[in-house]
């Protein structure tokens, strides 16, 4: 019998913002979870302020396939939401299983 494998792809870790935009940033990135959340492919998205950190916003992603993942990430960040990330860590990791 021919092993199946469940495709899943992983996206996570930190932003770095300045504290005092952090809200600010999280707001403007409501309309991307939305858009995010209803693109094939999306398990789940989600973005954070971090509870003890008041710079730091923590990623979450779960995607179907690579494929997926690329299709929806387009261009990334506009300028602005570039403009205000000072730091990053956020690392895509292949979690598939074999059955």
């Amino acid at each position: 019998m021919a092993e199946v494998y469940t495709r899943m792809i992983i996206v996570a870790g930190y932003l770095t913002v300045n504290p005092a935009e952090r809200e600010s940033y999280l707001g403007g990135c409501a309309e991307v979870v939305r858009l995010a959340r209803a693109s094939a492919g999306c398990l789940d998205f989600a973005l954070g302020a971090d509870l003890v950190d008041p710079s730091r916003i923590s990623v979450f992603e779960r995607w179907a396939s690579v494929q997926d993942l690329h299709a929806f990430r387009g261009s990334g960040p506009d300028a602005g939401q570039q403009a205000a990330i000072i730091g990053a860590d956020v690392r895509e990791f292949d979690a598939s299983e074999r059955s």
